[in-house]
């Protein structure tokens, strides 16, 4: 089979992480123009080819059980260098130094930690909201022009994007069914994305445009792989809200759970707006 069939009949999030390794910790990877925003590729879709070179490295231990994304500058359309580095290794944890470059230029540095999970006590007090099923809510697609979100289906329960009449708004919360489209089973990658598949909440506040663009990403992964793999091809609760807006800046938190209430994610990032 030629690389051009295989790359058929991949799912388009997997050719968009795809890594070709020429040295060790260092992957060769390309943009690709279905994850397309405003200014770059979609944020979601980086960090998960971050994640991707760490997974695919062999000096790996354990799980993805943080990443921190800072995103420098945009990335140019076309081909992109990731390299990266174990700084430390102890007994259960890893810290990963990283940097996405183009022609020798950082535009992406991140921080990744990985651990080897460990049956422990557990306890969580964080609960999934009481809402509807994901089949029993409408989709919502995002405006055409928005080229990344035609990769999900979103089915919108709260705070949907703002329209014409929308107004300005008390509150930024939205919360949604998600999942990639065309479906696929979820993995840490794809988790990774979905830390950031939500529209800036100074749109929700403002009922209108405005420039935003996300400056650094952190996102914590809870879930082991077996519950990972449970999920399968199902929707994601996703919720997301600010917390203060102001002097160009506001932070955004997030938290994701599986189909079956599993909370699989949390994070938190800081996003630059203008007026």
């Amino acid at each position: 089979m030629t690389e051009a069939a295989r790359s058929a009949e991949a799912h388009p999030f997997d050719d968009a992480v795809a890594l070709k390794p020429v040295a060790e910790g260092v992957y060769n990877g390309r943009t690709h123009p279905a994850y397309a925003n405003m200014v770059g590729p979609f944020g979601g879709i980086t960090a998960a080819a971050i994640v991707r070179a760490v997974l695919d490295d062999a000096r790996l231990l354990g799980d993805v059980i943080s990443l921190t994304v800072n995103y420098a500058a945009p990335v140019a359309d076309g081909a992109f260098e990731i390299s990266l580095t174990p700084v430390r290794t102890n007994r259960s944890t890893q810290h990963w130094t990283v940097a996405l470059t183009q022609d020798g230029v950082v535009t992406t540095t991140a921080t990744v930690v990985t651990g080897i999970r460990r049956d422990t006590w557990s306890d969580a007090e964080i609960t999934m909201p009481d809402v509807p099923p994901a089949d029993a809510v409408p989709v919502r697609p995002m405006p055409d022009f928005v080229a990344w979100a035609r990769n999900y289906e979103m089915r919108y329960l709260e705070g949907e994007l703002p329209d014409a009449d929308t107004g300005a708004q008390p509150d930024s919360t939205t919360t949604l069914w998600v999942r990639d489209q065309p479906s696929r089973p979820l993995d840490v990658p794809a988790l990774a994305a979905l830390c950031d598949v939500f529209y800036p909440r100074i749109l929700r506040r403002k009922g209108t445009f405005v420039p935003a663009g996300t400056v650094s990403l952190s996102s914590y992964f809870h879930a082991t792989a077996e519950v990972v793999r449970a999920q399968g091809d199902r929707p994601v609760l996703a919720t997301a809200r600010a917390g203060v807006f102001g002097a160009g800046y506001f932070d955004q938190s997030a938290r994701l759970w599986s189909a079956d209430g599993e909370l699989l994610a949390t994070s938190h990032q800081l996003v630059y707006f203008k007026g």
